[in-house]
């Protein structure tokens, strides 16, 4: 009998049952409150006069009117880069102890996050949140006596003067509380390397002497690392190594693009559950077995606000133009996309977090995330997202019954007219013609704005197919392997050359 197990599984009940959500409004109301007060005698707080946001009738109001919106070129130009020069009491207070280094999914060159002790703090108690949702997922009481194997990137933070810096989750990894240490794999010392291939080698020699019932991280290269495992012991899927797998924790990206490939390493589906962390915060996790939907973390430093994801709002960048309208938690619609803005404990302000999401349930104050705003392809008015595009993949995936678990996309131009060209990563040798008919019909029935381009400006689509394999090798040529890493899902023209030329010399070697 799984004693200990079960201890922590009735502590994980009972903390569920004796602690209730928060009224929403309130909470949020609460936060932008202990922001601006916190923040109020830093220099971007008299500058924007936080004092008198305060006095005000409407802090909510007050504060989008007199704070602009920022994505982070603007606001590290204008505020951050300034900590890197010593300055204290920049956009919070004192100096941050931790940057998170993000490359996100676009160039080489890492953004600078500032990640405060408010911050890791704030991380902590999400982390507490997400277990204690476990109660709700049926779990057997062995299950809380597993190990988990938590996949990001390397915990070997670099010194930089009076900080750190790494990427969110090393840094997150590096604070896990001590009670943790022992189920958390693939422990410090392998977590602390640095290269990603050198650290997948070590946990595939070392995955036999753990017993790890849930895995998490960002689903590309958590496939990876399973492929690895299950090539190096020479096996049929991962249920031959970790025969206690039950729970995989997602995040960073949608997860049913990669459903079909991911499932095929296993003897048996897990139960997968989303989470939301990103290097600006832990912003929302799933708590319910029966949807892929995940509920906003509401009273834990973070305040939040929403601008209509159209067009009209969107720079070409994938920034907000300033005449953009926002609205507040209180009044936003199911099923409409929102590009999301922030304001945390580590000093964003109406920050372009980058990502556009959805609520598929007001009440609940549950979302799922769409996509990226530089992920918006409008070139000839396809005005295609993210989800429209992965929705379409999963089509495809499921008429010719095969896995495709990365894609790129660009728009380009063929002796004048535009098309749409498709990279498609994937083991099957359907004819790509084949294909291009498939996705084009199928984004014709479910984007209107994509069946008129077709009609007028969008002349065709093209397919190519390429093994899955280049698309993380181009994210290591270009930025690095594992850890917060995503792959770009559109591409401008020009980047998309060097992505072509790219794939062609991979063929050719």
């Amino acid at each position: 009998m799984a004693i200990i197990g079960s201890i922590i599984k009735n502590l994980i009940d009972l903390r569920d049952t004796l602690v209730s959500d928060p009224d929403a409004q309130k909470a949020q109301h609460g936060e932008l409150e202990k922001l601006l007060k916190k923040a109020k005698d830093t220099s971007f707080g008299k500058h924007y006069d936080f004092q008198g946001i305060l006095k005000s009738d409407n802090i909510e109001k007050s504060f989008a009117e007199k704070v602009p919106y920022f994505d982070y070129n603007k606001i590290n130009n204008e505020w951050w880069s300034k900590m890197h020069e010593g300055e204290e009491d920049v956009t919070w207070p004192g100096k941050p102890p931790y940057f998170a280094l993000s490359s996100g999914t676009t160039g080489k060159t890492s953004k600078r996050i500032p990640v405060t002790e408010d911050m890791v703090e704030a991380i902590r108690k999400a982390g507490i949140k997400q277990v204690s949702a476990l109660s709700h997922f049926d779990l057997p009481s062995d299950f809380f006596e597993k190990d988990i194997m938590m996949l990001g990137s390397s915990t070997d933070l670099h010194d930089e003067g009076d900080h750190q810096e790494g990427e969110i989750s090393g840094i997150s990894a590096s604070n896990i509380p001590s009670w943790f240490q022992g189920y958390y794999k693939p422990g410090k010392e392998i977590a602390k390397i640095d290269e990603w291939d050198d650290r997948v080698q070590k946990i595939a020699e070392n995955a036999k002497n753990w017993d790890v019932g849930a895995i998490s991280g960002i689903p590309s290269w958590t496939e990876l690392m399973m492929k690895k495992i299950i090539e190096y012991h020479k096996v049929d899927n991962i249920h031959d190594i970790w025969p206690n797998l039950q729970v995989y924790a997602s995040g960073g990206v949608a997860f049913e693009p990669y459903e079909k490939s991911f499932n095929a390493l296993l003897d048996h589906p897990l139960k997968v559950i989303d989470t939301y962390l990103a290097s600006e915060g832990f912003l929302a996790i799933q708590e319910r077995p029966d949807s892929h939907s995940m509920k906003l973390i509401l009273d834990n430093g973070i305040y939040f606000e929403f601008v209509p994801f159209k067009p009209e709002f969107i720079n070409e960048d994938g920034s907000i133009k300033d005449e953009a309208p926002v609205i507040s938690l209180s009044e936003v619609e199911e099923e409409q996309d929102y590009v999301l803005l922030i304001s945390t404990v580590s000093g964003a302000w109406r920050y372009l977090i980058g990502d556009t999401v959805k609520f598929t349930d007001v009440e609940k104050h549950e979302i799922r995330i769409t996509g990226r705003t530089k992920f918006f392809l409008n070139v000839v008015g396809s005005q295609l997202s993210v989800n429209k595009m992965n929705d379409a993949i999963q089509a495809l995936e499921d008429k010719f019954d095969i896995k495709i678990p990365e894609y790129t996309i660009a728009a380009v131009r063929i002796d004048g007219e535009f098309y749409h060209s498709w990279y498609l990563g994937t083991d099957s040798n359907i004819e790509e013609e084949k294909l291009a008919q498939a996705l084009d019909e199928e984004l014709k029935g479910a984007n209107k704005n994509y069946k008129v381009a077709r009609s007028k400006s969008l002349k065709g689509v093209k397919v190519t197919t390429i093994p899955p394999g280049l698309f993380p090798e181009w994210s290591g040529a270009n930025k690095k392997k594992g850890g917060q890493v995503k792959m770009e899902k559109v591409m401008k023209e020009e980047k998309f050359a060097e992505w072509e030329a790219f794939v062609k010399k991979q063929l050719e070697s």
